[in-house]
């Protein structure tokens, strides 16, 4: 029986995740580390608050035996100021790590990535730059199986607010851009399979682009 973290449980990708943990027959506890209560109620649902994403010391109990962890935490570009967006994509996700590691580094860890992260942080795309540097500290540090995951236009499959005009428009769209342009779209449920299914089976490679993830899904035993 696996023991499952789960961080960014209140997002697109993450509240899915969250229940596909809940409700796997193979998943005894899953804890979601949190600003604010879900209103989630499950037997095998340990929710903890948390206001400060930037260090989990005090929570390194919650970090032992953990068997997979899933970093969902992200916020989208023009949201918050370079210097925050940079702290909540690099930062964060370094102090995950950095805990993850020292209280279960066996731990299979899979990060929501996204399409051009640059891992040569040379970019001049604030996004890709940000991105490749939280890979690149996840891939020295983590000592466990890691799973980078870059999807393309995410398109959402519950119904949200979109953070912006053009993901309003983007998702208007989707109909013609899955068709047209398979290569650049995923839904978001897909998405959220594929990064369950890397914590419990493994996939063939760390980094996975858009086209990865569908064919990860396509390879993978039903589970």
């Amino acid at each position: 029986m696996k023991k499952i973290l789960i961080t960014g449980a209140s997002g697109m990708i993450g509240s899915l995740l969250l229940q596909k943990c809940l409700d796997h027959e193979d998943i005894s506890q899953v804890t979601s580390i949190a600003r604010n209560p879900s209103g989630v109620q499950h037997n095998k649902l340990n929710e903890v608050i948390h206001n400060d994403f930037s260090s989990y010391s005090s929570l390194e109990e919650v970090f032992i035996n953990c068997d997979i962890a899933h970093f969902c935490v992200g916020v989208y570009t023009g949201a918050v100021s370079k210097e925050d967006f940079r702290k909540i994509t690099v930062e964060y996700t370094a102090a995950f790590i950095d805990e993850l590691s020292r209280s279960s580094p066996s731990a299979t860890f899979c990060f929501l990535s996204g399409q051009g992260a640059d891992q040569s942080e040379q970019s001049g795309v604030m996004f890709a730059r940000d991105k490749g540097a939280a890979e690149n500290y996840i891939l020295a540090n983590h000592p466990g199986a890691s799973y980078l995951f870059r999807p393309a236009y995410i398109y959402p499959v519950q119904k949200r607010k979109a953070p912006n005009l053009l993901y309003a428009f983007m998702r208007v769209i989707y109909p013609v851009l899955k068709v047209t342009f398979p290569k650049s779209v995923i839904r978001s449920d897909t998405l959220a399979e594929a990064m369950f299914v890397a914590g419990l089976q493994g996939a063939p490679q760390t980094i996975l682009e858009n086209q990865d993830i569908k064919e990860l899904l396509r390879n993978s035993v039903p589970s």
